[in-house]
Formats: C-alpha cells, structure tokens, sequence
C-alpha cells in the first residue's frame, strides 16, 4: 500500500493566502471535489497526510514510513501525471519547468526535506495546478468538468422531476448524462441550462423553485439554493452551503453562506463565512483595466492579467445587509464588515468595521462567534481548531 503525502511548496501556501491560512493547500475545493479527494480516486488503497507549514500540523499531520510518494499539493492529478507519479523509483525527484519546479518525489522523509536524490526526471507533459488566488475560479470550470465525470462513471442519477425545464442537450456525445442527482436531492420548478456542460446535485441537496441554473454547475452535500436564484458556470457550492441571488463563477470551499439578494462573481470563498442580504461585490473595474489584487507574502497588490476578478474572502469572515465591495477585494480570517460604503480592497484578518475604519477583534470574541455559527451545523469548534487560530492571530500583524 502506498504512503502518499501531499506536500505545500511554502511559495505556493503563502500565494494562496488567506485561503490557506486555515487549511493546506490540498483541502481547497475546486471542481467538485478537494485536491486531496482527487488524487484519492486514483489511489484509493493508498493512505495519505500532509507535509505543510507547522502550526496546521496538530490537525494535519505527516505520517512517514520508509518508502513515501511526496506529491506537490497544489497539482491537479490526471492520468499521465499519475502514471508518471507510480513508476518513481526510490530516491526520484520529478520535476517540471526544466528542473526548477519539484512536483513529486520517492523516499525516505529525510531525503525529502534535505532534497537529497538519486536522479532527477523533468516531467514534459502538461500540468494542471493551482498557484494564484484567482486559479481557484480561473480553472474551475475544466476541473470540475473532468471531476463530472470521474464521480459520476458507473453510476445512476436519481431521476429528475418533470417540474423542472431543461435546455439543451441532456447528454454528451458518447451518451454520457449532463445532470446528475444523488440519493436525496430535492429540485422542483428550476431551469437548467446545460449547453456549456454538466450539473452535478450532490446527496440531500435541495434547488428550490424558480431557479436558474447554466452550466458548468456543482452543488455539494446538504447545499441549498433558494428560490430565484440565478446562477452562471463554473460555480461550485461545497458541503453545507446556501446562496440566492446571483453568481457566476463562484467557488464556495463549504459551510458558507449567501442566501439572498446581491451580486458575487469570479470569487473564492471559504469555510464558514456569511454574506448578508443585498450584499454585493464588484468583479470588473468601470475602466475595464487589468486588475490587482492583494498578495500576503509581497504586501502589495500585485498584477493578474485579468479583467474579472471578484471577492476573495478567507474562513468566518462575515459581511452585513447590503455591504459592498470593490473589484478585487481581498478579506483576511475573522474579518466582520458592517456598515455603508466600500471598505478597502484589503483587510487583514481579525478585524472588524467599514469604510469609516477597522478595529481588531478580540480572539475570545471571534472564538464565542466561530462556536455560535458551527454548533448551528453540528460542528464543534476544538481546542486544536482554537490553536490554530491562536497561530494565526499571532502572526497577523506580519501581513498587514
């Protein structure tokens, strides 16, 4: 059996801030699932842990044994990839880019973090991975496609209600079905556009009447979409989640919610956050230029090269009725906005205000609200999880 660990290149983990600032790098969501579940598929007899930064590691630990696969936590696995990956012999790096990015090594967890190596082997396929803010959303409507697929091979949907209207082409040209439902949903009254690819209902989900849904769409365990809601691709909704209003292009990682009225596009939100009703931020500047957005480790705004690029909001963030945000807005851990106007397009972890100013928040204060939000889904918040936090209070001050 094998003993894979998923390992954070620190570069990558700090880029991908604040999203990582509470979990590794493998338990993003993108697609349909996490990185870590995807490569669970394609080695489901292997046990798997991580190697990331320190304080993540009393809740994400490393095993070792004497004979490890190290896999770069932020790559997107596929079939050439993993086949290049299960032929490594003992002491193998495998590299990408002519030797300066490593993606994969076997061994001994010495050799690895002393980067010692037999032979050295550059991988010259393609490789899909995530090392912005904005892959997130970027890539997740091929990745989600390709997770469709995986997911739903060999098995049946449930069938789908005649209340609702489909557009479009049920299946793929080999036959394939566009919708899938798992054991439980509930979708009555809503209008599903596949033309640009699948709908994937996850078990016990429910859309409710009148919403419209185009394609490529995901919607996780125990997710909820309200009545009305208009929903673009490629967004994906994780476990526990519930909006209404508009989206397009969302990831939502899970137990977050934005159940009403207001706009949010091209936007990565994380674990237990809450958008309140008419709350609204803007994706594209009303010059249209490229735009810049927040990087922890360089403490500046940094390019993207794109011309959509919405909310990006790190775990237990919350934001009031009808607070906006500008294009690009980057929202730390703990972050509770209130208030009228725009708030500044980035705001450190722990704090709390508007647009007239920011204070911190207290840990013992974010602690009672954390505890108050997750017993509402039966989650209990641990003395490891208030650890972590404790970690991540410490160094705030450095990414201000």
């Amino acid at each position: 059996m094998r003993n894979i660990i998923l390992f954070d290149k620190p570069d990558v983990r700090e880029n991908l801030l604040p999203i990582t600032f509470t979990r590794p790098i493998s338990d993003i969501r993108i697609g349909i699932t996490t990185i870590k579940e995807k490569w669970q598929r394609y080695f489901p007899e292997a046990s798997f842990s991580y190697w990331t930064t320190e304080y993540l590691h009393p809740k994400f630990s490393t095993i070792a044994t004497d004979d490890n696969y190290f896999i770069a936590a932020n790559i997107i696995p596929d079939n050439e990839i993993v086949e290049t990956i299960k032929n490594l012999q003992s002491g193998e790096w495998l590299t990408a880019n002519n030797g300066w990015d490593n993606i994969a090594f076997r061994g001994r967890l010495y050799d690895f973090e002393t980067q010692s190596s037999n032979k050295v082997t550059d991988y010259q396929h393609n490789l899909t991975s995530i090392k912005w803010l904005y892959d997130i959303f970027s890539l997740n409507d091929k990745i989600l496609h390709d997770d469709f697929l995986a997911i739903t091979s060999k098995k049946e949907s449930q069938p789908l209600s005649d209340t609702n209207t489909i557009i479009g082409n049920r299946y793929f040209e080999d036959g394939t079905p566009k919708i899938f439902v798992e054991e439980g949903a509930i979708i009555e009254g809503a209008f599903l556009n596949v033309n640009n690819g699948p709908i994937y209902i996850g078990k016990d989900c429910e859309i409710m009447e009148g919403s419209c849904i185009r394609a490529p769409f995901a919607a996780c365990e125990h997710s909820i979409v309200n009545m009305g809601s208009k929903i673009y691709g490629a967004t994906t909704l994780g476990p526990y989640c519930k909006v209404g209003g508009e989206l397009n292009n969302v990831v939502m990682i899970g137990y977050s919610n934005k159940g009403h009225d207001g706009f949010l596009g091209n936007a990565v939100i994380g674990e237990w956050c809450n958008l309140g009703a008419g709350c609204s931020a803007s994706n594209l500047k009303n010059d249209y230029t490229e735009i810049k957005l927040w990087n922890y480790p360089a403490h500046r705004f940094l390019r993207t090269g794109l011309q959509f690029c919405g909310l990006i909001m790190g775990d237990h963030s919350k934001a009031g009725v009808n607070s906006i945000f500008n294009t690009a807005t980057v929202i730390g851990v703990g972050v509770n906005i209130h208030g009228t106007g725009f708030p500044r397009n980035f705001v450190p972890s722990f704090s709390e205000g508007s647009s007239a100013g920011f204070t911190d928040v207290s840990l013992a204060k974010f602690f009672a609200v954390a505890e108050r939000v997750m017993a509402r889904r039966n989650v209990k918040l641990t003395d490891t999880d208030k650890q972590i936090f404790q970690n991540i209070f410490d160094i705030a001050d450095n990414y201000k």
